[in-house]
This record gives C-alpha cells, structure tokens and sequence, in this order.
C-alpha cells in the first residue's frame, strides 16, 4: 500500500468518527424529548402537573376508596430531613385531602430545595390533582429550621376503577448553588 492510499484512509476513517460523535451528541440531545415521547405513549412517566388544580363542583365518589401511599427522599447532597407526617391515605374520588411533610434543615447554612414528584402507576398520575403543593416552587429553609409542608389533593372521580392504589413520591434535590447563579445573573 502506498502512502498516498493511506492518507486517504485515514480520512475516510477521520470522517466516519466525526460523523459518529456529531450523531452521538445530537442523540444526547435528543434523548429526553424522546424519552417524555415514549413514556407519554405508554402511559408510564408518573409526572405529576406543576400547576396547582382548582377545586369546584367535584362530586365525591364514596363508592371508590383510594390508597396513596406517600414517600419521601432526598437526593444526595441534599442535608434536610424529609418525611410524610403521614404515610397511607385512604381518600374518595372527587375528595379532597391534605398530607402535612416534615422538613428540617440540621446545617448551619441556609439551604434551598426543590421537591420533585412523581407518581406509580404513570396512567395515575393524570388523576392526582394538587390544589397546593411545596412542590410547585423551591423551598429555602435558614440553618436549623423547621416546617411542615402543606399537600393539598383529590383524586379525579375519572381515575380508572382498576386503579385502587398508588404510590406518589417525592424526591428532594438541593439547588442552594444553581438558584445563587440565577440570581448573580439577574443582578
């Protein structure tokens, strides 16, 4: 093989890579469109609404009873204590409902969390309606502080009869960091 004909195939190589990392990145960006896609088809992503449920002429079903079991964590390098006042709820479609969560900030540092919710079964989570929830904006609780967190809730009456029981998670993540850099960049 002459020299020239190698030259040539490490271009065609060079190029192929190139090609490969522009198409991997662009997957990487692609990614979670795609995933919200997919999971929104199969009813399986669990998403609660961000936007707080009004409640007005809801007819309670009293023929259903609902359990929602509640759970709570924090994600790591989150330094709060984090925990549902109480665990199981029974509740009738069309009934509203409140869970109180404990929340104590042991550092001697201001901390700002976000609680992110999720629901399981996913097809649930279009039923769980929250007319006021911590969830809907960041929490910031001053070194040694402690709360309770109101969750007010019902259960749209369409919820699916096969659906007895779900599970709705919160998950509690630490923004202190990226919520100062927001605020360096408006000032």
């Amino acid at each position: 093989m002459n020299t020239q004909q190698n030259q040539t195939n490490n271009n065609k190589m060079v190029v192929k890579l190139l090609a490969i990392v522009v198409g991997m990145f662009g997957f990487g960006f692609a990614l979670v469109p795609l995933y919200d896609v997919l999971c929104d088809a199969l009813g399986i992503n669990g998403k609660t609404s961000n936007v707080a449920a009004v409640y007005e002429s809801v007819e309670i079903d009293e023929s259903r009873l609902i359990t929602v079991d509640f759970i709570t964590r924090v994600n790591t390098g989150m330094p709060w204590e984090f925990k549902a006042e109480t665990r199981v709820v029974k509740v009738h479609p069309g009934e509203m409902s409140q869970v109180n969560f404990y929340v104590k900030n042991p550092t001697g540092a201001d901390v700002i969390g976000q609680a992110v919710p999720s629901v399981s079964p996913g097809p649930a989570a279009i039923f769980m309606n929250k007319t006021e929830c911590f969830c809907f904006e960041q929490q910031t609780l001053k070194a040694g502080e402690e709360v309770l967190m109101p969750m007010k809730f019902y259960i749209d009456p369409q919820l699916p009869k096969d659906i007895t029981y779900f599970t709705v998670q919160y998950t509690l993540y630490n923004v202190t960091a990226s919520s100062e850099v927001v605020a360096q960049n408006r000032g």
